[in-house]
């Protein structure tokens, strides 16, 4: 007998401008010709151990990867994040569904980051109409558009609309898919679903995003450069909204984990920066070297020279050239540094806030371009 389920369709959305919010884009971003706060001399050592290797990789025309948290996009840092791609520096963007959230909330409204805690008290945190319909709606057109996460996303804030297909077309792709292709025919007959519950007109739905010169999903979907979403379920607001839908979702975060996983397969000579993720980036990291580790073994090769740079606040004393510590030492228990010392190649790691970090790459990359 099935459990029973909580119907969402009840709970009260109310319009995200009705929302307090922490942050302001306009005032709040950090311009990637801002100078970072002085770094003490070993960090400024690993800094520029990390320039060195970004620039050799993209001589090389390796990889250059950064997964990053949502707080590196709270923290205001899309701009520098755009200027890393637009360089050519950096080749792959990724995130959590949080960090696909408040880029997008920017990009619509120019402000994020409620209160959660008197949200919740009050029963309205993450219950805003505009973010969950949206952004579960772009997921859901994406799906039948064999778009990725971050993509689908980012496509609707720098074309600013979603364009609706018929029922006729929707129709007409389950029927004529069903035998040939009945992933795409299953993923119509979702959003024929999702049609007719929300009474979806045909056509160019216009959803202006007034503040997209700073949304790093829309810069990486003009420029053609990966930016993957990679969502848990259940984790994020647009989950309250009954606009949700977890097969479509489900197809979209697939496809962005096989784009990461390409990435990753390419990695040998490349460079991959972890910022402020204790569990995503490393999970998604180690799944995708395994998968990719065993296509190269089947060609006669191995994935070993690659190199991991890690960001975070929390402090590290530990030495992981001397492999993992016992597990009653609590640095064990820092998952971004164990999982990654497990991955080969060669790691290092970086305590300091995402924006000085972030804003001294930039200055070092620079400086060895000129």
């Amino acid at each position: 007998m099935p459990y029973p389920q909580f119907d969402r369709s009840l709970v009260t959305m109310d319009p995200l401008s009705a929302r307090k919010n922490k942050k302001q884009i306009e005032a709040d971003h950090i311009s990637p010709d801002a100078q970072p706060r002085p770094l003490s001399d070993s960090n400024e050592t690993l800094v520029n151990e990390l320039s060195d290797r970004v620039v050799a990789a993209r001589k090389n025309n390796r990889p250059v990867m950064i997964t990053f948290g949502a707080h590196a996009i709270k923290n205001g840092l899309g701009p520098v994040l755009l200027r890393l791609i637009e360089t050519n520096q950096v080749t792959h963007l990724a995130t959590n569904g949080a960090g696909v959230i408040h880029d997008w909330e920017f990009a619509f409204q120019g402000r994020s980051c409620e209160d959660v805690q008197a949200m919740v008290n009050e029963g309205r945190f993450g219950n805003w109409e505009e973010t969950g319909f949206y952004i579960n709606l772009a997921l859901n057109v994406g799906a039948f558009e064999g778009l990725g996460y971050g993509e689908a996303v980012g496509s609707m804030i720098q074309n600013e609309c979603l364009t609706i297909p018929a029922e006729s077309e929707l129709r007409d792709a389950v029927h004529d898919n069903l035998d040939s292709n009945p992933r795409l025919a299953s993923s119509a007959a979702e959003l024929l679903a999702i049609k007719r519950t929300f009474n979806l007109a045909d056509g160019k739905l216009e959803v202006a995003h007034p503040w997209k010169k700073f949304s790093v999903q829309a810069g990486a979907y003009a420029l053609g450069v990966p930016f993957t979403g990679h969502p848990m379920i259940g984790h994020d607001i647009i989950y309250n909204h009954p606009m949700n839908n977890g097969s479509c979702l489900g197809r979209v975060a697939e496809r962005d984990f096989l784009t990461f996983a390409e990435s990753v397969s390419r990695l040998e000579g490349g460079v991959y920066i972890s910022i402020g993720s204790a569990v995503m980036s490393p999970m998604v990291f180690e799944k995708s070297l395994s998968i990719s580790q065993n296509l190269a073994i089947q060609r006669g090769e191995h994935i070993d020279n690659h190199f991991i740079f890690i960001n975070d606040l929390a402090e590290s004393t530990w030495d992981w050239s001397k492999g993992e510590p016992p597990e009653d030492n609590p640095a064990y228990y820092l998952r971004y540094n164990k999982s990654f010392n497990r991955m080969g190649g060669t790691m290092r790691y970086m305590q300091a806030d995402n924006r000085d970090f972030l804003l001294a790459l930039t200055r070092s990359l620079e400086e060895r371009k000129a």
